[in-house]
């Protein structure tokens, strides 16, 4: 007989023996170091087993499981190498129970040795439908899923309330690398902080999301009042409160932040030599010339600033907030005026946590006199900062990188075709420019804390 038709009878042979659920007969098909092998094992299926002892050990526990096993063929089919045959089989298995039949599609190559004994026998099935056929689904979810936990902590004799983010292997006992995670202004910790917060745990990271004083759950008077000094103090707590955790590495905690969170974590860095390692996407970094391109001009800024002084006398006298709309397409009073998608498409950034209509007034002043620039020279952590030429401000990223003090430092320039500032908007949720942000991100949070 020839080769090729001897071993795909042997083929036929080796789902004989499953079918009549006899182990010792599988084994016999073996030859002595013979290898079965089953590429999905991930912790949920066995890897196989090697030697005819082990493979007969491999499937007698398996048939008391089930009330019955059919492996219809397919095809059969011996390759050029007559040695290797390939399979295409079905398989059902009934269910103890009356409970129903688990079927799959396999995939399987037998290679065998000279004798007419498998050398090898792998087995390749969909593993999704193996996981849903046998209630797995679940548990595959939580091997790969991070987990968030609920914190509080104090900052300035407020309460402000954060998700803290583990890796998916998460082990007690064991200290982690920490990262702080900001977003832009006016935003809370649901918006693109927990999306960063998220992703960098994924990769391995403890994170930390949390609503500075005055926004979402945290604390702090009036509402939705944007006060930089008040956030970079903030971000500069929230590290004193990680390092009261026994699984954060007190030694490794960094910060990430995009967008105005960058202007905020950059300065907070500069003072605060506990944050080991910066990252930036997408930074804001603004200046007393810079504002004027966006809001009006000199008469403009000078305008919202007059209203803001306006509005702490009244705040101050009577206790009574004024507010603005955040964003509007139509109102060009609005803290953001255009068709900005990210904060007005309830499936990005307008969710129901955080508020497009309360901005108080009395933030012109703090957010428009703000200059960050100062700080560069004195920012001795690691830092990596990421932009383009389609994010907002590019050359003020260039000018404070540049000014930086260390040179532990590494500027990531972006080629697009978007013109200022509209990819600034893609950094903050879309997946090309959010998973380029956290692998460049995590290998130098990596490689620095």
């Amino acid at each position: 007989m020839e080769i090729a038709a001897r071993n795909k009878l042997q083929v036929k042979e080796f789902f004989q023996a499953l079918e009549t659920e006899d182990a010792g007969a599988v084994a016999e098909l073996f030859a002595e170091n013979g290898v079965h092998r089953n590429p999905y094992a991930s912790g949920l299926f066995s890897e196989g087993a090697v030697g005819k002892e082990a493979i007969k050990a491999y499937w007698e526990p398996v048939f008391p499981n089930f009330d019955g096993m059919e492996f219809p063929i397919e095809y059969n089919y011996a390759m050029e190498d007559p040695a290797m045959v390939l399979v295409k089989f079905e398989g059902r298995i009934k269910l103890k129970g009356d409970a129903g039949w688990y079927k799959n599609d396999y995939y399987a190559t037998f290679k065998f040795n000279e004798a007419g004994l498998i050398e090898e026998y792998v087995e390749i099935f969909n593993p999704i439908v193996a996981a849903q056929g046998f209630g797995l689904i679940d548990q595959i979810k939580s091997q790969n899923e991070t987990k968030m936990e609920k914190v509080n902590f104090n900052s300035e004799g407020l309460n402000l309330v954060g998700n803290l983010y583990y890796p998916a292997d998460y082990q007690e006992g064991k200290a982690y690398p920490t990262i702080v995670v900001s977003g832009s202004w006016t935003t809370v910790k649901e918006q693109m902080a927990g999306l960063y917060a998220e992703k960098f745990a994924e990769k391995g990271f403890i994170t930390l999301a949390f609503d500075f004083r005055n926004y979402g759950e945290s604390e702090g008077q009036p509402r939705f009042w944007e006060n930089p000094t008040m956030k970079v103090q903030d971000i500069k707590n929230a590290v004193s409160f990680l390092e009261t955790l026994p699984q954060v590495d007190n030694d490794r905690i960094g910060a990430f932040a995009v967008c105005a969170g960058s202007m905020y974590t950059l300065m907070a860095a500069a003072e605060d030599f506990r944050i080991k390692a910066v990252v930036t996407a997408a930074s804001w970094l603004h200046d007393a010339e810079a504002v004027k391109l966006f809001y009006g001009g000199e008469e403009g800024v000078n305008e919202k600033v007059t209203a803001a002084r306006k509005a702490k006398e009244v705040f101050a006298k009577e206790g009574f907030v004024e507010y603005i709309e955040t964003i509007s397409t139509t109102n060009p009073v609005a803290a953001m005026y255009g068709p900005f998608d990210y904060y007005l498409n309830p499936e990005r950034g307008a969710v129901k946590e955080w508020s497009n209509d309360k901005f108080a007034v009395m933030s012109w002043e703090d957010w428009l006199t703000l200059d960050p620039m100062p700080y560069a020279p004195n920012l001795a952590a690691s830092t990596l900062m990421i932009h383009s030429d389609g994010c907002v401000l590019p050359q003020y990223t260039k000018n404070f990188f540049n000014d930086i003090k260390t040179t532990d430092k590494e500027l990531v320039w972006i080629d697009t075709d978007l013109e200022s500032p509209m990819q600034q908007f893609n950094f903050y949720d879309q997946p090309e420019e959010v998973s380029l942000a956290v692998e460049k991100g995590a290998d130098w949070f990596g490689a620095k804390l």
